[in-house]
């Protein structure tokens, strides 16, 4: 065994490794110095061009009220990320071709589909915003108004989620099986509920609940209730009674039957 070029070869692996290093730490610290900076300035930006408030009055800024960040810190949280991703993919660049370097390229592949889902979900947030708010000024009058709002901005963003998970696609493998699961929900409680003993308490239910529909879509058709009132109020007054008296024996003088008969003792 010749220990000097063992020792010679371990010194040129040494030698040809720390400039490796010094120049992955190099492209690191800098990199990782750019990336901070990058991300701090789009978060400024964005919240400077009002991105906080467009959202806030797009019906998704509340959504960010119970997170720790504001809309343009999160961008410039994701941009910060990103930022350090090439930067990690550049300083590992530097030992050649190696398992890490390959999986943050698969990564950076994946980004451009996570940024689609995410512009999905915001828009799809903001769309459940508006139905709900316009079933709420329609329906606002009825005690189920509020709810059937909620259910209809709830399916509006669970089809948003369904199409984000599809473009970053996971879509199969998650909503699949949970779609299977609700439908098997459905249909159990469908078959042993509604088809075994629950009948009578739910035929007590929606008889309550339909109750329930029906005085309040009455109330809201109030107005011609109210007509019908007042109209036979003002009907009920002495002097309405004696000019509605007047005019149908005025009406029943002007037909020729009545004024035969009117003429018939005068003669």
């Amino acid at each position: 065994m010749d220990i000097g070029q063992g020792l010679t070869s371990a010194w040129q692996a040494i030698a040809g490794f720390v400039p490796l290093l010094l120049g992955f730490l190099v492209i690191l610290v800098v990199g990782w110095i750019i990336a901070w900076l990058v991300g701090k300035g789009v978060a400024k930006g964005l919240h400077g061009v009002g991105l906080d408030r467009a959202l806030h009055r797009g019906g998704v800024g509340e959504y960010f009220e119970r997170s720790r960040w504001t809309a343009s810190e999160l961008c410039g949280k994701i941009i910060y990320y990103v930022a350090l991703l090439f930067v990690l993919t550049l300083a590992f660049n530097v030992f050649g071709p190696n398992p890490i370097s390959t999986l943050l390229n698969d990564v950076i592949a994946w980004i451009p589909r996570g940024i689609v889902a995410l512009v999905i979900v915001v828009v799809a947030g903001m769309i459940a915003k508006a139905v709900r708010d316009l079933i709420t000024g329609a329906l606002g009058g009825l005690s189920y108004g509020r709810f059937l709002a909620n259910v209809a901005a709830v399916a509006v963003m669970a089809l948003g989620i369904i199409a984000a998970l599809n473009q970053i696609g996971v879509a199969t493998t998650v909503t699949l099986p949970v779609l299977v699961a609700v439908l098997a929900t459905v249909g159990g409680i469908l078959v042993v509920g509604v088809g075994g003993g629950l009948i009578g308490p739910m035929q007590s239910r929606w008889a309550h609940w339909l109750d329930v529909a029906e005085r309040e879509t009455a109330r809201l058709g109030g107005g011609e209730s109210s007509y019908q009132a007042g109209h036979e109020a003002a009907m009920s007054r002495p002097g309405a009674r004696a000019t509605e008296g007047g005019a149908a024996r005025e009406e029943a003088s002007s037909l020729p039957g009545q004024r035969g008969r009117g003429e018939g003792p005068s003669s």
